[in-house]
């Protein structure tokens, strides 16, 4: 049984986890090492099982921890090269991951053991920013936790998910009317910050197929956003499509605790 879970989602940090619960991997290590281990433990999983971690870029709230977690746990790395090349500088990360990194080819399937890994660029302010589709044990995972635009390869990855975990990071009217500088809110907006509730919507039309099981949101804005709004948005573009709501699930991931833990044979 495969089994995903959220450990946390947003500005606050973001981690998540695909496994089976003998192995597993985390996608990005925004929060600390013990919350790691303590919400993996809760549902379960050992930290001892867990195989490798991607990185999907360099901004704090991904890799907050990253460089302590794999000092004191021993797991390799995994990310594009100019990612690699900017941990080796970031405060966060520099000396701590010798001999521990391993780089991926974008675009490409990269086989690691059983598990194929496909990191695919999405325009976001850092350095080669990437997503992931991960094919683990025959289910098929797309992660887009940060893009500025519904991209025509964010589309493309999409549609061939099980189970997609893209960002729903703000609604465009509570940001516009929210305290946030001019400058912070056009970095949001310009195309290589983050994806509205409205462009997650565009990117779920885009994307739909017969095969997607699951859609989780997820990086949604403590100040910009609401999970009730982000889920009436994607609610709202699976009715056009004519998509009933036993058909897909749907779920927003919450920002300071783990989700429930989903299971898939």
């Amino acid at each position: 049984m495969v089994h995903f879970l959220s450990l946390s989602s947003g500005s606050n940090g973001n981690c998540y986890y695909i496994g089976d619960g003998t192995r597993g991997i985390l996608i990005d290590v925004g929060i600390g090492g013990r919350t790691v281990k303590k919400r993996l433990l809760q549902n379960g999983i050992a930290i001892e099982s867990i195989m490798m971690v991607l990185v999907s870029h360099d901004h704090f709230d991904h890799i907050r921890s990253l460089g302590t977690f794999t000092e004191r746990f021993k797991k390799p790395v995994y990310a594009t090269a100019e990612v690699l090349r900017a941990l080796e500088h970031h405060y966060c990360t520099a000396g701590y991951m010798k001999g521990c990194t391993h780089a991926l080819k974008p675009d490409e399937v990269n086989l690691i053991g059983d598990v194929e890994v496909t990191p695919f660029r999405v325009p976001h302010d850092a350095e080669d920013t990437v997503g992931y589709h991960i094919v683990f044990e025959g289910q098929k995972f797309t992660f887009m936790t940060d893009l500025g635009a519904p991209t025509d390869a964010a589309v493309h990855y999409a549609s061939l998910a099980d189970h997609l975990i893209v960002e729903a990071n703000y609604d465009v009217d509570m940001l516009m009317r929210g305290s946030y500088p001019p400058e912070l809110k056009s970095r949001i907006m310009t195309g290589h910050g983050h994806l509205s509730n409205e462009q997650m919507a565009s990117l779920l039309k885009r994307s739909w197929h017969k095969g997607l099981r699951d859609i989780f949101l997820c990086h949604l804005s403590e100040n910009n956003n609401t999970p009730s709004l982000a889920l009436a948005a994607a609610r709202g573009a699976l009715n056009e499509l004519r998509v009933g709501e036993e058909e897909v699930n749907l779920k927003h991931l919450p920002r300071r605790e783990a989700s429930e833990l989903f299971s898939w044979e």
